[in-house]
């Protein structure tokens, strides 16, 4: 559930009327409510019961400062994938003591520095990448945490571009080949080897393949934990979120009339469903969700600039574009789209949601029925706290978006909205062309 519903008639973020944040920060903005954030926190932590079980946070869903401050402010740790992501979590006033170091591509300097500011482990995803590990802690004179992802083969059934855990995905080393991995890394001087790491992909919304997946993994990391003395097994992320109908998920209601073989998986039963399986393993686990976390706690704000009326086809065209949320024109992922002034006397429209960018795939639903909207009012697609202005880009030299805040009934600019001074430091013109 979240905290976005409407008032009367109109949309509110927790107490925060969400037109008055566009009238004051403008549009295209992104609005992010905290309590959405810690009560998915809390119930995520709550759902494994005695269980011993760390959350770290994955900032690639939203790496916002404020963000990420709010989930070390309610006890996260984190999962960072880049330098980049350390840099930031640093940056909010926290530390990589309890975090791990995700990604397929890790450059010598990134371990370097995650090394110096005592990372708790790398999640490695290759024979390679272990050796570099190895070798730069030897520079270093230090021991580097380590624990290899393996990948279970196990179909996470979501989009293709987001699932992880199939032997196609670049991600992990084979089960099959994961024993003579750490056979391998258990001879390295600079290698301290921590425990054990899958993760099968994102937005899944059934505990069956992740359940799949642990009952396959399971004994070899009870064998790793014999044999090397493991401490834990991370089972990453990948929760769902709820789209088409966001808005109404945000009341218990909506739960409560879902059929049991249809209702979307919850945090209460994804713990259920694993925690039988983990606890006799006696072993720490790790959770690293990320769009569970912050997805249905942010919405993008956008103005409408016009409606375009064509043969057969209408075009509502609004200030946010496929460079604020990429997500549609990418995975051809759906947003649910709701006025934030909601008006039963008008009329149904059905028209392409589109943006102003120079390219087809600009649109952010097709065919949609919403209600009728004029130029200058205001729109909020829903989900868009996961994968959204993280993913965000310059193109057609469009600044990047504001991000706001909400606690109850304050709400803070965290991140002003680019200026063309800013996008362009750093640019200069060549003397030869002078």
């Amino acid at each position: 559930m979240h905290r976005f519903s409407y008032s009367g008639p109109n949309l509110h973020c927790e107490s925060v009327d969400l037109a008055d944040v566009a009238r004051l920060y403008g549009t295209p903005t992104y609005v992010y409510s905290a309590t959405t954030m810690a009560d998915n926190y809390a119930r995520l932590a709550q759902s494994f019961g005695g269980l011993e079980v760390g959350i770290c946070y994955a900032l690639k869903a939203n790496c916002s400062l404020a963000v990420v401050r709010q989930f070390a402010k309610l006890g996260a740790a984190f999962d960072f994938a880049s330098g980049g992501e350390l840099r930031r979590v640093l940056a909010a006033g926290s530390d990589a003591r309890r975090s791990v170091f995700a990604g397929v591509g890790k450059t010598e300097d990134e371990i370097a520095f995650a090394l110096e500011n005592e990372v708790f482990a790398f999640h490695v995803e290759s024979e390679p990448e272990l050796a570099r590990i190895n070798h730069v802690a030897g520079k270093l004179g230090r021991k580097a945490g380590v624990a290899i992802r393996v990948n279970p083969d196990v179909d996470a059934h979501t989009h293709a571009k987001i699932s992880t855990g199939k032997s196609e995905n670049k991600f992990g080393i084979p089960l099959s080949a994961a024993a003579a991995a750490y056979e391998a890394a258990a001879k390295m001087k600079h290698v301290e080897l921590k425990g054990l790491q899958m993760h099968l992909g994102s937005q899944i919304s059934s505990p069956g393949p992740l359940v799949e997946a642990v009952e396959k993994v399971a004994p070899f990391a009870v064998g790793l934990k014999e044999r090397f003395g493991i401490g834990y097994f991370s089972i990453g992320g990948g929760i769902g979120i709820v789209y088409p109908d966001a808005l109404a998920s945000g009341q218990a209601a909506w739960w409560d009339a879902q059929p049991a073989d249809k209702r979307p998986m919850t945090f209460e039963s994804y713990g259920a469903a694993l925690q039988p399986l983990l606890a006799p393993l006696g072993l720490r686990i790790l959770l690293e969700p990320g769009r569970s976390m912050v997805g249905n706690a942010g919405v993008l704000l956008t103005r409408v600039e016009y409606l375009k009326r064509g043969e057969g086809k209408n075009f509502l065209v609004v200030d946010a574009a496929m460079n604020d949320l990429v997500r549609p024109a990418m995975y051809d992922a759906y947003h649910e789209i709701v006025p934030l002034h909601r008006d039963t006397t008008r009329r149904a429209l059905v028209a392409d949601v589109v943006g102003p960018v120079c390219e087809s795939s600009d649109c952010f639903a097709r065919d949609r029925r919403i209600q009728e909207v004029g130029e200058g009012e205001y729109v909020a697609l829903m989900s868009a706290g996961a994968y959204g202005r993280v993913m965000s880009s310059r193109f057609n030299s469009r600044p990047m978006a504001a991000e706001v805040l909400v606690k109850g009934s304050s709400f803070e600019l965290v991140t002003a909205r680019e200026t063309f001074e800013q996008m362009t430091t750093g640019e200069k013109i060549p003397s030869f062309l002078k």
